[in-house]
Order: structure tokens, then sequence, then C-alpha cells
């Protein structure tokens, strides 16, 4: 489900040809060569959602080309997806040739010739790299094909995916089965929304994938809002330009309703903040009113009945398990 490459636990003479190896198993095959062979490093985390695959990235500078001969042996006909977040990256396809600014995506299609360049501007670039099969996108590949090699700005549904992305890929090891289910079809969900988006084709989007981002955006509207004790459903709706019963269905379709998401979500921000060490001098009826739980015997009756247990006792458990080891010191 998630495996880890890095070449700092090799020898210096065994490092690139492992890289290489490594590269050709997790993307697909290229030619790779390196300006400073001897101060070669790499690190890559995959993280496995069924048929999509997300991989973090971190290297010194290095070319890749995918040749018609690479191609002709071998093609998975994958979309590439990359979110440049440190260092300069150049790619060329389909006689297009772009610099990608850091916080950016572009798009690259395996079936295609392409080189890509990455110089690190720090001791070494860093990137997000996604592949998906190409059947899974719901855009025509001729769309699509417009965007390759294009610097894509990680704004609006961009930054959404961003965020989600850089999420997965932090949090990769604790997700089950079904979960890696939800989160691929919701991947590609915002990856076609934000390509659809650049084309300004939003509406060629099928209404299910149309819902998901839709869901996805309020979420994270939410999140970022938790602590407004005056956050509900009129106000998400308007954010939104949606109707309050619109909203109600997209949480239907997800098994919850509005009310529900939003507490829980603030309870787990409250849990957190609770078992934080850092934050023991903070009482709790201020960790409450932080995430906008203005009443504190609300509150208190509400954790209880979530957790089993008071928040003055989630915090002294908790506070127990940090200061145990520091015991036999």
């Amino acid at each position: 489900m998630e495996t880890v490459f890095d070449s700092n636990a090799l020898p210096v003479h065994e490092r690139i040809e492992a890289w290489v190896e490594a590269a050709a198993s997790s993307f697909v095959p290229t030619h790779l060569s390196f300006p400073e062979e001897t101060a070669f490093e790499a690190r890559v985390k995959t993280t496995d959602l069924g048929a999509v695959r997300l991989s973090a990235l971190s290297y010194v500078g290095m070319r890749s080309r995918r040749t018609p001969a690479l191609i002709r042996r071998s093609d998975p006909e994958y979309y590439q997806v990359t979110l440049t977040r440190t260092g300069r990256h150049a790619f060329d396809q389909l006689r297009r040739h772009s610099l990608i600014p850091v916080g950016h995506f572009v798009v690259h299609d395996t079936s295609h010739p392409f080189e890509g360049i990455i110089l690190p501007d720090r001791p070494r670039a860093e990137s997000l790299m996604l592949q998906l099969p190409r059947r899974l996108m719901p855009l025509p590949e001729r769309q699509v094909a417009r965007l390759v090699a294009e610097p894509i700005p990680g704004q609006g549904v961009g930054r959404l995916l961003a965020q989600f992305l850089l999420t997965v890929a932090e949090e990769g090891a604790g997700y089950g089965a079904r979960d890696r289910v939800r989160l691929a079809g919701a991947t590609v969900d915002l990856v076609a929304a934000m390509l659809a988006h650049r084309l300004e084709r939003d509406g060629d989007l099928p209404p299910e994938s149309r819902q998901q981002v839709l869901f996805l955006r309020v979420s994270a509207y939410i999140q970022e809002h938790l602590g407004d004790p005056d956050l509900g459903p009129a106000r998400i709706a308007a954010a939104h330009h949606i109707s309050v019963r619109h909203l109600h269905r997209v949480f239907r379709q997800h098994s919850t309703t509005v009310a529900e998401f939003v507490r829980a979500r603030r309870l787990d921000k409250c849990r957190r903040d609770l078992a934080d060490p850092f934050l023991r001098e903070v009482p709790v009826h201020a960790v409450a009113a932080r995430w906008g739980f203005v009443q504190p015997a609300a509150f208190s009756r509400l954790f209880r009945t979530s957790t089993g247990l008071t928040p003055t006792e989630y915090r002294a458990i908790h506070a127990e398990a940090v200061d145990q080891p520091c015991a036999g010191l």
C-alpha cells in the first residue's frame, strides 16, 4: 500500500542504479541522467490508491526523457500530474516547452515522448506526482492534450487538489482498503475539475464528478471556518452559491448531515488540542470556544457522548501517557 525508497540508505556507488530501477517500477521507464552523479540523492514515498498512485519525491538535479522506443516497449497509458513544491522544473511534450513555477501543476501523457529537467534551488527539489490511467479521466483526450506541459496554477480547484494530495501523502499509511477506493475516485474528480476549469469546460464533467468536487470544496471551507460559532448551512450554502436544500442533498449522498459533519470535525480538533502537552494550561472552555463550541456545558456533554470521557478526563489520560516515559529518567 505504501513504499519508500531513500538513496541515503545505500552506498554512494549504488544509488543511481537503484534509483533508476525504483523509478522504472514506480513510474514509467525513462532515460535518466544526472549532472552531479557523485552527489546524487533521492527519496520517494509512494501511496497506492487502487489504480491511482501518488508519490512524494525529493531529489537532486536530473534529466528524464521518455523516448518513442521506450513507449513502444511499454506504455501503461497514464496521465502524470505533478505539483512542484521546490526547485526549478521544465517540461517538454507535444512541441510545448514550459518552465513550471513552484506551486503549479503540470500534466504529461506517457503515450507521447516527453522530457523533464529538474534543478534544485535547495539541497533537493520536491514534488508530488500523481499517476492515473487515461481511461479514468472523464474528459476527452483531445481536450487534455491542450494542457500537456502547460503550467496550471494551484488556485481555486487547483488549491483544493494540492491540499488534498498533501494530506493523502502525509496520512497514506493509515488508510484502509475502502478509504483508498474512495480517495482514488475523489482524486480523479479533482484532477478532472481542475483541467475542465482551466479549459473553461466545466459543463463537460459528469454530474457525479461535479457533486464530488462540490462536497470536497464545501468540506475544505468548513475546515477553514470551524472556529466560527455562526458556521451553519445557510452561510455555507451562500459561500458556494447553492441553495440550502442542495447543500443538504450533497451531504446526504455521503451518508451524513451538515451539522454532523461540522460537529465531528470540531470534536476532532478539540481532541487534538486536549491531547497536546503544550496546551495543558489552556482551559477546557477556551479549547472548546476556539473550535466553535460556545456553551461549555453542552460541549462537555457532547464530548463525553463521543469519547466516553469528560474533556478533563481525556486531557489527564493523555498527559499521563506523555509524562510516563519521563518518570523512569
